[in-house]
């Protein structure tokens, strides 16, 4: 299977504090210029995404399919995981960083317990492809959900 690549664009106008952006994603064309602006990164979103929104967006996706995987192979398919992941922007000493990206799942899997839930989806924290791309630079953690 060949590798996959994704192209996403952007074109910026102006500088950082007062211009804007537009984001599309080229490869698939599931959106096409959002709206991006420094104001919408670090105050409100007022209708503008970011790029934390974005990798959150990428993470929670990642991570359900990583979950599901997991959960499948051991024989536990889900019937259904609600996946929330929350990348916080903060600045720190250096500057402006990405520090944490925390996953929430609620998930329904017929024939396994709380505990193998949690084990999985710790499993899938860290394995998930966009969990092994920033480990080691932003704190990740998973808080895992069974539901009845």
């Amino acid at each position: 299977m060949p590798a996959a690549i994704r192209r996403a664009n952007v074109v910026w106008d102006g500088d950082l504090m007062s211009g804007k952006g537009r984001v599309t994603a080229a490869s698939s064309q599931a959106f096409k210029e959002l709206p991006v602006t420094w104001a919408s990164r670090t105050e409100q979103p007022d209708g503008k995404t970011s790029p934390e929104e974005l990798v959150a967006a990428a993470h929670a996706s990642c991570f359900s399919m990583a979950l599901s995987a997991g959960l499948a192979k051991a024989r536990t398919p889900p019937e259904r995981l609600e996946v929330t992941a929350v990348v916080t922007f903060d600045k720190v000493d250096a500057g402006w960083r990405v520090v944490s990206s925390a996953l929430e799942v609620k998930g329904k899997v017929p024939g396994l317990d709380a505990a193998g839930f949690e084990k999985a989806a710790s499993e899938a924290k860290e394995g998930c492809p966009i969990s092994q791309m920033v480990k080691g630079n932003v704190q990740l953690s998973v808080k895992a959900t069974l539901e009845p």
